[in-house]
């Protein structure tokens, strides 16, 4: 891997670091070639401090280190994103990321959806909410609705119309959801057996 650490005067390049599991973005630190080959070296991510001037490896003083997964370099050569695995919080002042961020998996729009299911839950005197009228009825109607659903999917699986299959599909997977936070769980949590299961 070619670094242009020639690029800046000082000899240092960008260093990103993200959680490999969340892809949330760490930290922000600075390198040069000597701590990126301590950092390789060791598998602890290490940084080239210019408040310190001098090399510092992340969790030296804390134990909050930084486990080395990979390294990528940019398409100028100047920039390196690193994954790597925290060891408690990342920020000198306490939180997971340095943007006050819980480090926490997303799963994007499915993530928003589950939030307004679990407000629905909390909230479920909403007459009008049709998430909060599941819920007031119960884990057997809200199980009943899943299997209903997958019932449907299954029909238009074996048609030929993909529109009604994807709606089925969606209202499948909504319900699902609904009765994922029914029981206690949430998405992640089928996801980390999943990924559990799984075989590199």
């Amino acid at each position: 891997m070619e670094v242009a650490f020639d690029k800046n005067k000082d000899g240092l390049v960008p260093a990103i670091i993200q959680d490999p599991t969340t892809k949330n973005v760490l930290m922000l630190g600075y390198m040069n070639e000597e701590a990126l080959n301590k950092t390789m070296a060791t598998g602890k991510v290490t940084f080239y401090s210019r408040s310190k001037k001098r090399i510092w490896q992340k969790g030296e003083e804390s134990g909050n280190f930084l486990n080395l997964v990979n390294v990528e370099i940019d398409c100028d050569h100047d920039t390196l994103l690193i994954s790597a695995n925290p060891v408690g919080p990342t920020c000198h002042k306490g939180s997971d990321t340095c943007w006050n961020k819980d480090n926490v998996q997303n799963f994007g729009f499915l993530t928003r959806l589950e939030a307004i299911i679990s407000d629905r839950k909390e909230n479920d005197s909403n007459e009008k909410s049709y998430v909060s009228s599941l819920f007031k009825s119960g884990i057997n109607k809200i199980a009943q609705k899943v299997g209903e659903e997958a019932v449907e999917t299954i029909i238009e699986a074996k048609d030929d119309n993909e529109k009604l299959f994807l709606e089925e599909s969606a209202d499948l997977l909504f319900h699902y959801l609904i009765l994922l936070q029914a029981k206690g769980h949430l998405l992640k949590d089928v996801v980390d057996i999943l990924k559990s299961r799984h075989k590199i």
